[in-house]
C-alpha cells in the first residue's frame, strides 16, 4: 500500500497464471484460494473481477476478500460490467485477482481485451493473479475447434500467456470433470445434456487435457531459454543428454549414426541426426542416400534435421548450441595429410571451438580417401575438351608472335596471363597448366636474356617465371572451381524440378506409377521405361524391348531403359524416380488389397450375421404361431375362452414381430441401396416423440421431457418417427425390466438434440451398436437392425445420432438435426 497516484512504478508487477485444461476444472476456485492464503499472509489483496458463474462454493470464497466495484458499461441500451481498471489503480494493492484473461471487453470500455486491462496493472506495478483455458490460447485455438467442433471466439495472445512469471496447471480427469457437471457442479441444470453431449465428452476432454499437459510442458523449455537468453549464456547446460550426430550424406554416414545410436543408448540420450548442406544450395549426397539416412534415423528412434550454411562447422555448433546439445558424433576427415595442412577441416574447427560439448570422432572406411582432382574441367564434353588442348597450344603460340612487335615484357606477361585464363575457362584446369607451363617457357626463351635460351640469368626474371606460373595455375583453378560450381547448381536446380514434377504425378495422378514411367521416358529421351518386379513386368511406357540400361530400385525391382546410354548424374535422378514408383506402386497394391478384404470381411460377416438372426428371429415367431394355431385346432383338446384369447394374442404378437422384422430389412434394402429421399419440412421433436411413443409398449416406464418451445427442425416426420421409435424400443430392451427411460430434449446452437436416456448395463468398451445384425448379447431380441435403421435415415435427414455413456451408468443415444435457417 501506498501513494502512488501520478506517480510511476518503477517495479514491473508479476503475473501468475492458472491454467484450466477446460471449463469447470477449478481454476476460479484455485485463485480465490490463493488470494485467501496471500491475505492470511497479510499481503494486500483486492478483487478485481471474479467471474462465479453461479457456483456457490465459489462464491463463497469471496467472502472476507475485498472487492473492487465493477465498472458499468452501456452498449445499445444493455448494461454491462466490466474491470475498472483506474479503480483498481487508485486503490492501488501489492495483488489484484482478474479472472478470464481472454475475456472480450463490452464496447466503450477503456481496452478492448481484458488481458490488455492486465498488461497496465502489471505495468503500475500491481502483482496480477489469473485465469485462462486452454483453448483460449491463439496458438490452439483452430486446434480445438476441430477437436470439439465450438469456435472460442475469445481468444488470447501465447506471448502474453509465456511472459507470465509463474503458470499453473489446474486440472482434473475427464471422468470427475463429468461427474462434476452432472452433479450440477459447473452448469445450471437445464443446460447439463447438452454439454455432457457436446464439448464435454470423454475423448474431448481427453485431448483438450494433453494439450494443456504438452503446452505447459513447453512452456518449460521456453521458461529454460529465455533464462539463457536473458543472462547471455551460451555454453551448454547438462539437462539432459543429448547427442547430435553430423553426416554429409556419403557411404559413412549410415556408420556414423550406428555409433551415435549406441552412444545416445549408453548415456540415455536423446539422439538428433544433422545434415549440413552449404549456402551454395549444391547437395552432395544422392537424394536416394539421404531417404535412406531418414529412414535410418527413424528406424533408430531419432529425428532429422537439416540446416544450410557456408561455414559448416559453424553452422553445426550452432544447431548443437541451440538444441543444447551435450555429445557431438563427427566422422574422421576423408581427405589426405596434405590437404589437412592447408586446411584444418571439419572436424579439428569442431573439436576446437566446442567447449563443454564432448566430440567424438568416429573412424571409418571411406577416412583419408581424399578427393581426385579431375583435370579435364566441369562436366567438359569431348569437343570443348579438345578445343581447349588446341588453345592451351595456339593461344601461347599467338601471344609469342605478338611479342615480336617489340611490346613491353609486361604487355608479353600479361598476355601469357590471359590466354591462361581463356584456356580454363574453355577446357578446365588440365588444358590451363598447360598453358601456363607453354607460356612461361615461350616468355623465357623468346623474351628473356639470354634469349632463345632456357637458361635465365637474371634472378628477377626467375622470380616473375615461377610467379607467371602459380597464378596462372591458381587462377586456373579458381576459374575451374567457379565452372564446376556454376555446372553443380544448374544440375541441382534441374534435378529439383524434376523430383518435384515426379513428386506431383506420384500426388495426384490416378495412375501414378504409369504416369511417371511416362515422364521418365520423356524428360530423358528414352525409347520406353519399364518396371520389373522379380524379373516380371509391373509397369512400361514406350514399346518394351530389351534394356540397354537398369537402375535397381531393390533386390527384387529395378527400372528397365532402353534407348540412349544416361551419363552418371542422370542415373542417380532416375534413382530417386524409381523409388518414387516403387512407393507408388506399393500404395497403389496396399490400397487395392485393403479394398477388397474390407469389402471381402463385410460381406463374409454381414450374411453370416444375416443368416443367424434371420434364422433365429424367424424361427422364434413362427414356432410360437404354429404352437398356437396347432392348441387351437387340435380336435381333442377343449380350450376356455380366455385360453383361446391368450393364444390368438401370441399370434397376434409374434405377427407383429414378423413385421417389424420385414420392415426393419426392407428398410436396411432401401438405405443400401440409396433409395431413401427424405422430404425436409419443419418438424417438433414434440409432436414426433408423441407419435412415436404411441405404438410401443411399456410406455409407463418412460419420461418425456420434451419442452413445446423448442426450434423446430429440418426433417422428414415419418422417417423421424421411425429414428425415435427404434432408440426407444431398443432402450427398453437393454435397460431391463422395471428401469425407468428419459426422452429429454435440449437446443444448442443451430442444432436440436433429443436424448434417449437409460441406466442399464451400459455399452462395452469397443462394441459396434450401429453395425446391422450386430446385437449385445445373445438374450435380446431382434436382428439388430433397429438402431441401423435409425442410423441410416437420420443421417439421410443430414443429422447425426451418437452414443454416450450415462452419467451414473447406462447408455444415452443422441439424435442431433439441423434447425430450420
Amino acid at each position: 500500500m501506498g501513494e502512488t497516484g501520478g506517480v510511476e512504478s518503477t517495479r514491473r508487477g508479476e503475473l501468475r497464471i492458472y491454467l484450466g485444461a477446460a471449463p469447470g476444472v477449478g481454476k476460479t476456485f484455485a485463485v480465490l484460494g490463493e488470494a485467501r492464503r496471500r491475505v492470511a499472509r497479510e499481503t494486500d489483496v483486492v478483487v478485481g473481477l471474479v467471474e462465479t458463474h453461479g457456483r456457490e462454493k465459489t462464491a463463497e470464497l469471496l467472502n472476507g476478500l475485498e472487492v473492487v466495484p465493477r465498472r458499468r458499461v452501456w452498449h445499445r441500451g444493455v448494461e454491462f460490467t466490466e474491470l475498472d481498471v483506474d479503480a483498481v489503480l487508485a486503490r492501488a494493492p501489492e495483488v489484484v485477482v482478474v479472472d478470464e484473461l481472454a475475456h472480450t471487453n463490452a464496447p466503450g470500455s477503456r481496452n478492448a481485451k481484458r488481458w490488455q486491462d492486465v498488461a497496465e496493472l502489471l505495468a503500475a506495478g500491481i502483482d496480477v493473479l489469473s485465469t485462462v483455458n486452454v483453448q483460449h490460447l491463439e496458438s490452439l485455438n483452430d486446434v480445438v475447434r476441430r477437436i470439439t467442433g465450438t469456435q472460442q471466439r475469445e481468444t488470447v495472445p501465447d506471448e502474453v500467456v509465456r511472459r507470465a512469471e509463474q503458470v499453473e496447471l489446474v486440472d482434473i480427469t475427464p471422468e470427475a470433470l463429468r461427474r462434476r457437471l452432472a452433479h450440477g457442479n459447473v452448469y445450471a441444470a437445464h443446460k447439463i445434456d447438452a454439454a455432457l453431449g457436446n464439448y464435454f465428452r470423454v475423448g474431448n476432454l481427453t485431448a483438450l487435457r494433453e494439450l494443456a499437459l504438452l503446452w505447459v510442458a513447453d512452456q518449460v523449455d521456453v521458461a529454460l531459454q529465455r533464462y539463457r537468453s536473458e543472462q547471455r549464456i551460451t555454453d551448454t547446460w547438462e539437462t539432459r543428454e543429448r547427442v547430435v550426430v553430423a553426416i554429409t550424406g556419403g557411404q559413412e554416414s549410415e556408420t556414423l549414426v550406428r555409433r551415435g545410436r549406441r552412444i545416445a543408448a549408453r548415456a540415455g540420450a536423446e539422439l538428433l541426426v544433422v545434415h549440413v548442406l552449404r549456402g551454395d544450395g549444391l547437395v552432395g549426397a544422392a537424394p536416394d542416400q539421404v531417404t535412406r539416412l531418414r529412414q535410418l534415423t527413424s528406424d533408430l528412434g531419432a529425428t532429422f534435421h537439416t540446416v544450410v550454411g557456408d561455414d559448416v562447422p559453424s553452422a553445426l555448433l550452432e544447431f548443437a548450441r541451440g538444441v543444447n546439445a551435450t555429445q557431438l558424433v563427427l566422422g574422421t576427415s576423408r581427405r589426405s595429410r596434405l590437404a589437412r595442412v592447408l586446411d584444418e577441416g571439419i572436424g579439428a574447427a569442431v573439436t576446437r571451438a566446442s567447449g563443454p560439448i564432448d566430440v567424438h570422432m568416429v573412424t571409418h572406411e571411406q577416412a583419408r580417401r581424399g578427393q581426385r582432382i579431375s583435370w579435364t574441367g566441369p562436366a567438359v564434353g569431348r569437343t570443348r575438351l579438345l578445343t581447349g588442348w588446341l588453345l592451351a597450344v595456339a593461344l601461347p603460340v599467338a601471344v609469342t608472335g605478338l611479342g615480336w612487335l617489340d611490346l613491353e615484357f609486361s604487355t608479353d606477361l600479361i598476355g601469357f596471363f590471359l590466354a591462361t585464363v581463356v584456356v580454363a575457362l574453355v577446357g578446365g584446369l588440365g588444358p590451363a597448366v598447360a598453358a601456363a607451363f607453354l607460356g612461361a617457357g615461350l616468355l623465357n626463351f623468346f623474351f628473356t636474356e639470354p634469349r632463345y635460351s632456357l637458361a635465365v640469368t637474371d634472378p628477377d626474371n626467375v622470380v616473375t617465371l615461377i610467379a607467371m606460373v602459380l597464378v596462372a595455375v591458381l587462377v586456373a583453378l579458381v576459374v575451374d572451381r567457379a565452372a564446376r560450381l556454376a555446372g553443380q547448381a544448374a544440375q541441382a536446380r534441374t534435378e529439383a524440378a524434376l523430383l518435384a514434377s515426379y513428386a506431383r504425378t506420384v500426388l495426384t495422378s490416378p495412375r501414378p506409377v504409369e504416369r511417371l514411367l511416362e515422364k521418365v521416358r520423356e524428360n530423358f529421351g528414352l525409347e520406353s521405361v519399364a518396371l520389373l518386379e522379380h524379373q516380371e513386368l509391373v509397369a512400361c511406357a514406350g514399346t518394351p524391348g530389351p534394356a540397354d540400361t537398369e537402375v535397381q530400385v531393390t533386390e527384387d525391382v529395378r527400372l528397365a531403359l532402353r534407348g540412349r546410354t544416361l551419363p552418371a548424374w542422370d542415373r542417380r535422378v532416375l534413382e530417386a524416380a524409381a523409388g518414387q514408383a516403387l512407393l507408388a506402386l506399393r500404395h497403389q497394391r496396399m490400397a487395392a488389397e485393403s479394398t477388397a478384404a474390407r469389402q471381402q470381411a463385410e460381406t463374409t460377416e454381414l450374411r453370416t450375421a444375416l443368416l443367424s438372426a434371420v434364422g433365429h428371429d424367424l424361427r422364434t415367431p413362427l414356432t410360437s404361431i404354429k404352437a398356437a394355431i396347432g392348441s387351437l385346432r387340435a380336435p381333442d383338446l377343449t380350450l376356455s375362452e380366455e385360453d383361446n384369447a391368450e393364444l390368438l394374442e401370441t399370434v397376434e404378437v409374434s405377427v407383429d414381430r414378423l413385421a417389424g422384422l420385414v420392415d426393419n430389412l426392407l428398410d436396411s434394402s432401401r438405405l443400401a441401396t440409396g433409395a431413401v429421399v427424405p422430404q425436409l419440412r419443419p418438424v417438433g421433436y414434440d409432436e414426433v416423440v408423441a407419435r412415436a411413443l404411441a405404438g410401443i409398449d411399456g410406455r409407463d416406464a418412460i419420461t418425456v421431457e420434451v419442452a413445446e418451445d423448442l426450434p423446430t427442425v429440418l426433417a422428414d416426420i415419418g422417417l423421424l418417427e421411425r429414428v425415435v421409435a427404434n432408440v426407444v424400443d431398443n432402450a427398453l430392451r437393454h435397460a431391463g425390466p422395471g428401469a425407468g427411460i428419459a426422452v429429454r430434449g435440449s437446443s444448442h446452437g443451430d442444432t436440436v438434440e433429443l436424448r434417449v436416456v437409460d441406466h442399464g448395463p451400459g455399452l462395452p468398451r469397443g462394441s459396434t451398436v450401429f453395425a446391422p445384425f450386430h446385437r449385445l448379447g445373445d438374450t435380446t431380441p431382434g436382428i439388430g437392425l433397429g438402431l441401423s435403421v435409425a442410423k441410416g435415415f437420420t443421417e439421410a435427414m443430414g443429422g447425426t445420432i451418437t452414443p454416450e455413456d450415462t452419467p451414473g451408468g447406462g447408455l444415452t443415444m443422441v439424435i442431433s438435426l439441423k434447425t430450420q435457417p
